[in-house]
Parts: structure tokens; sequence; C-alpha cells
């Protein structure tokens, strides 16, 4: 299985299809991240999805006849929970992913933060002429700005049939 991040030409936002949420994260009592897979290019994809509660709902409800005891499952693990973060996991024989039929997500990319305060390391630092430790610190910088397998959502689409 590949990330999902990978296999994008380009960080604008896109839509993907053939959805099937693998596990639910309770950050805090306001976000969420859903892990989940994605059939791209032909492959299975992995990504993770930051949501805010309300469009957790939004997606329980589009999961077809397992709707009603994913809302179930949500709200007494919201009930019981007693430390953050907490998991609903749905990859094991009795609990199949989640699948969102006819649904479509539009995504956005995200980035790692800035650098706290603004700092610049690099006028810290004195002058040395070590190419490989340049080479090194160039790929970190480089994967730094990379974005990362987590995403935001846009938007939902259905497809009518």
């Amino acid at each position: 299985m590949r990330r999902l991040i990978d296999a994008l030409a380009d960080d604008t936002d896109f839509f993907i299809e053939q959805v099937h949420l693998t596990a639910i994260v309770f950050d805090n009592s306001d976000d969420v991240t859903i892990w989940a897979t994605t059939d791209f290019d032909g492959d299975t994809h992995f990504f993770h999805l930051g949501l805010p509660f309300q469009q957790l709902d939004l997606l329980l409800r589009l999961a077809g006849p397992r709707s009603p005891v994913l809302q179930e499952d949500v709200a007494e693990a919201l009930a019981t929970v007693q430390k953050w973060p907490c998991l609903l996991e749905y990859t094991t024989e009795a609990s199949a992913p989640i699948s969102l039929p006819n649904v479509a997500l539009k995504l956005s990319c995200t980035y790692p933060a800035d650098e706290l305060f603004g700092e610049d390391e690099e006028d810290e630092q004195p002058f040395d002429i070590n190419v490989q430790e340049d080479e090194e610190e160039e790929a970190a910088e480089y994967e730094a700005e990379q974005p990362h397998n987590i995403f935001y959502l846009e938007g939902v689409f259905l497809r009518v049939v």
C-alpha cells in the first residue's frame, strides 16, 4: 500500500472516489482524524484526513446501511473516552472498512508548520564548506517543504446514479 501524497502530480485540490475508512481517531474534543484508503491509478493508497466533528457526522451519514451503527459507535466512544487520542478501528474481520459508496471527496494538502517564532537556523550556524552536510541539509529542507499525507476535506460530492 502506498501513500496517497506520493501519487499526486502536484499539491492542488483534487478529488478521490472509492474511499474506505479504516479508523477514526478522536484527537481532542473538537477534531478527528480519519485513516482511509482509496483506489488511485489502479493501486491502493492510504491517507489521513483531518476533520471537525461536524464533517465526520456527514461522512458517517453517507456510509450506507452501516450509518446508524457507526453513529452509535462514535457517540458511545465520545461518552466513554478518558484519554485522548481515542481510536475506533474498522479493519478486522468482524468490522470491515467503512465504504463510502457513490461519494467523491475533494481534498487539499497540508504542510508542516513553519519554524517557531520565525527562527532562521542559517543565521545561527557558522560558515562551513562541508559539501556532504550541505547535501543532507538540502534534502532535509526539501522533505520539510513537502506536503504531509494528511489532507483537509474541501467538499463532499455524491454521484447521481
